[in-house]
């Protein structure tokens, strides 16, 4: 059993190097999932005598005002023999034998953390005392409770350590050490009013009441002792500490322990009581009860440490590994990432993720729709025909057919289709843009790193304008061979159609009547939907050749091309990681230490069922 409060030792140790105080924070807190004994009182309450005598050491400072400004997790190991020594964990390897030193030393390390200006901090003190004179037990001293602040203090330090008290006792886990003075009116009490608003059932409390032999004549401390007069569900204890004149005298804690258990049972008062009196009997109480308590917390703990490792892990995996030191490999994990977006990219593209299905809804709605809005029949009106007709036929009329008037009517015609191609090139590069957008999104590397993100979108998104240009050349040749080169076959019939129409030994005038010129009209609107119907196939074509394709195949290579070029330092520019992310990072991996190292250490700890 004693191994369980060592184990609690160990992890409280590793919890306090690791940063985690238990303060409210993003982090998840192993802190506060540990049983502890927390020490609570007023000033003057006989709090630090009463630690003292557990102890059997005189090594807290004392002084005017408040002395405690930091919480001290004193941690007591039982030896077997050997000479008492204490250690601090933030000086390890260092033996104090002399506890006047740690008396200092609690001084100055308190003076470290919160400066001469005598405020307070919760960042623990750990302090470790080793004795064949005490019980394996860990207390958290904490600063005493007051009511006005000394001169030097920031008025606000009274809230402040009632606050700091308060979220220490506040917590389940959290067993309350209640000191209170026996020659002052209960009621009255810090540690009573302060562990009751918490605590109001007395479920976690243990009542200890110091000063008994100060009370005046005619009075005693028997009923609160017995618990009539503030019931707890553990037994009052009552303690006698040395005197002012005693620690001035420097009267030995081992005397003062044997002066104590004589006063209860010489007192006619306590002498029934005296079985569970004395600093001594407190010890082992609070012992006995920690470890009761620590056993029946393991399993929980154990299934706390196990989801709290894969949630840290699981982040970790998100944030991403922290950068190379060297060039290669900093090259290497740009180069890593950016793969990373590209095959994100490409299976937008694929269909394995959403979001191609766009460019095929351009090619098989809004394209040929496009086609269908263009009103071809303004310009094929009569009167257009006639004055494309009479213009092309200049001084000398055509003889069988206007074929240079039907080919200025086609162009004019043709001309119109370059507005609807030139839109499909667009649509398609906005959606790229987009797949863009949303690849780097789903890159998570990439909120790691906001410099190699801003980099890696804009050569993305250059390289699809350099696609665009080549695609929109490519489309609007289709679109211009189809003027410059008509399809002869579709033609052989108009001199039949002419010879319908109108003999060439007709008048001028009856060579450009109404039937005619309808009938050419006519001719080449269907000439044009022939090949509007080409287009609407070969365009699709022409744009996925030039930009899907391309942008699957290419997209990247112009900027792999030039960050072969970039120094260490360029590309440690690219690789400059958000701060917060960084300072995340590292204390995700700090508290993931702890975790572990608190899993490893439960399981090697056998302890009796």
């Amino acid at each position: 059993m004693e191994n369980l409060i060592q184990l609690v030792n160990k992890i409280q140790r590793a919890c306090t190097a690791l940063g985690d105080h238990g303060e409210e924070s993003a982090l998840p807190t192993l802190w506060d999932a540990l049983p502890s004994i927390a020490v609570v009182g007023g000033q003057s309450s006989g709090k630090s005598s009463v630690l003292e005598s557990i102890v059997g050491k005189d090594f807290l400072p004392r002084g005017s005002g408040i002395v405690t400004r930091r919480p001290l997790v004193l941690q007591l190991h039982k030896i077997d023999e050997g000479r008492e020594y204490a250690e601090f964990m933030h000086l390890p390897r260092k033996k104090f034998p002399d506890f006047a030193a740690v008396r200092q030393e609690i001084a100055d390390e308190t003076d470290r953390e919160t400066g001469r200006s005598r405020g307070i901090s919760s960042v623990p003190i750990h302090l470790s005392i080793y004795s064949p004179h005490v019980v394996n037990l860990t207390l958290v001293d904490l600063p005493g409770l007051t009511k006005v602040a000394v001169e030097g203090q920031p008025d606000s330090i009274v809230q402040d350590i009632e606050n700091m008290v308060r979220a220490f006792i506040e917590k389940p886990n959290c067993i309350i050490l209640a000191i209170s003075p026996a020659n002052q009116d209960l009621a009255t009490s810090d540690a009573i009013k302060i562990s009751r608003e918490v605590d109001p059932k007395g479920e976690r409390t243990f009542g200890v009441l110091t000063k008994i032999d100060l009370m005046d004549k005619g009075t005693d401390a028997v009923d609160i002792l017995e618990g009539k007069a503030y019931k707890l569900n553990y037994p009052w204890i009552g303690v006698v500490n040395r005197s002012q004149a005693d620690i001035n005298k420097n009267v030995d804690m081992i005397a003062a322990r044997r002066r104590e258990n004589e006063y209860f049972a010489s007192t006619p008062e306590y002498r029934h009581l005296t079985s569970r009196m004395g600093s001594v009997h407190l010890g082992k109480v609070l012992s006995k009860h920690l470890e009761t308590v620590i056993k029946s917390r393991i399993p929980g703990l154990q299934s706390l440490i196990s989801k709290t490792i894969i949630d840290l892990e699981s982040e970790l995996n998100r944030i991403g590994k922290p950068i190379a030191a060297d060039t290669g490999g900093k090259l290497y994990v740009v180069m890593e990432i950016c793969r990373n977006f590209d095959q994100i990219f490409k299976d937008h593209l694929d269909g394995i993720k959403p979001g191609g299905e766009k460019i095929y809804q351009v090619f098989d709605n809004q394209f040929p729709a496009a086609l269908k809005r263009l009103q071809f029949d303004k310009h094929l009106s009569l009167d257009t025909v006639r004055k494309l007709i009479t213009e092309a036929d200049g001084y000398q009329p055509h003889l069988i057919a206007p074929e240079q008037g039907y080919r200025r009517l086609i162009e004019s015609c043709l001309v119109s289709i370059r507005g609807p191609a030139e839109a499909a090139v667009d649509t398609v590069h906005g959606i790229l843009k987009d797949l863009i957008q949303k690849s780097m999104n789903e890159t998570v590397e990439l909120k790691q790193y906001p410099t190699l993100r801003v980099e890696l979108g804009s050569a993305a998104v250059e390289s699809l304008e350099r696609m665009r240009e080549e695609s929109k050349k490519a489309t609007l040749l289709l679109v211009d061979m189809e003027s410059g080169y008509l399809t002869i076959e579709f033609f052989r019939k108009l001199p039949q159609d002419a010879e319908k129409g109108g003999n060439p030994t007709h008048s001028l005038f009856d060579r450009y009547n109404d039937a005619y010129l309808r009938r050419i009209a006519t001719t080449v609107l269907s000439y044009v939907n022939m090949v509007c119907g080409g287009l609407r196939h070969t365009i699709p074509k022409s744009v996925v050749y030039c930009q899907v394709r391309e942008a699957k195949r290419s997209l990247l290579d112009h900027f792999f091309a030039e960050l072969g070029k970039k120094e260490g330092n360029q590309l440690a520019s690219l690789l400059n990681e958000d701060p917060a992310i960084m300072q995340r990072r590292t204390n995700l991996s700090k508290r993931l230490e702890l975790y572990r190292s608190a899993q490893s250490d439960i399981e090697a700890v056998a302890w009796d069922k």
